[in-house]
């Protein structure tokens, strides 16, 4: 097998701002489906919490959870590839078009979708996957946590969310640690599905140079390698915040 690893030459600045765009991607998923995870989380643990005194807020608290069931089923049971393509081609242009869009219109709608809005659409559908998958390790989580622990912060006088502050998240965030780093790892590999809505990343600086040269060892290895590169650098990063050897498993 020849391989004329110089035809990458030529393309190295399209690699360069591909592996940027990537990682942006990336980062803005984690960051945003954390949040969103650890919210639907702690609405989907509530079965276990104090239940509000008012009718009205409890039968509130129940509709959320059934919403947030909807919403981890629907986004945990299909694929990311068919969301991005829901958000991209449906959502999109919903929420953002010149003529009438829900959230922006006009000549800004325009240039926002010509210039951003494969990246907007991207990184929307990214993090709502994100947020569905993190949801349920938050959940299963602070499930995970004794719930005498629980009862002994309500002794103590700590509300719930206190006592979900100070005692029950810094112990059950330490478990979730490896479930989350896998999580972040699937978002960098999975952030190449972006490239089928015309996002310039590195799945599509791939594309374009075996499109171009009609040769595909050279690109595909080179963007292998890379991926690798930062899958593997994560999970090194991440055991730094596993517990230690001597705490594990108390």
């Amino acid at each position: 097998m020849d391989l004329r690893w110089e035809i990458l030459s030529g393309y190295m600045p399209l690699f360069i701002s591909g592996l940027w765009t990537t990682l942006l991607l990336t980062f803005v998923a984690i960051s945003a489906g954390m949040f969103l995870g650890v919210l639907l989380g702690l609405v989907s643990s509530s079965h276990d919490a104090p239940q509000p005194r008012s009718v009205p807020l409890a039968w509130g608290l129940k509709a959320l959870r059934g919403i947030t069931l909807g919403y981890v089923t629907f986004f945990r049971g299909t694929p990311l590839f068919v969301q991005i393509l829901l958000v991209h081609f449906a959502l999109l242009p919903t929420l953002i078009h010149p003529d009438g869009g829900l959230l922006i219109s006009g000549e800004v709608a325009r240039e926002f979708r010509q210039n951003h809005g494969a990246f907007f659409s991207g990184a929307l559908a990214m993090t709502l996957n994100a947020g569905a998958y993190i949801s349920e390790i938050f959940r299963a989580g602070i499930q995970s946590i004794h719930t005498g622990q629980t009862q002994a912060a309500y002794s103590m006088g700590l509300t719930h969310p206190q006592a979900m502050r100070y005692v029950v998240l810094p112990q059950a965030f330490r478990r979730m640690i490896p479930a989350l780093v896998n999580e972040g790892v699937t978002l960098i590999k999975d952030s190449s599905l972006v490239s089928a809505i015309g996002l310039a990343e590195l799945a599509l600086a791939a594309r374009t140079v075996a499109g171009a040269y009609s040769r595909y060892w050279e690109p595909y290895l080179a963007i292998s390698a890379v991926y690798l590169v930062l899958t593997l650098t994560l999970s090194l990063l991440a055991k730094k915040l596993e517990a230690p050897r001597h705490l594990r498993g108390r």
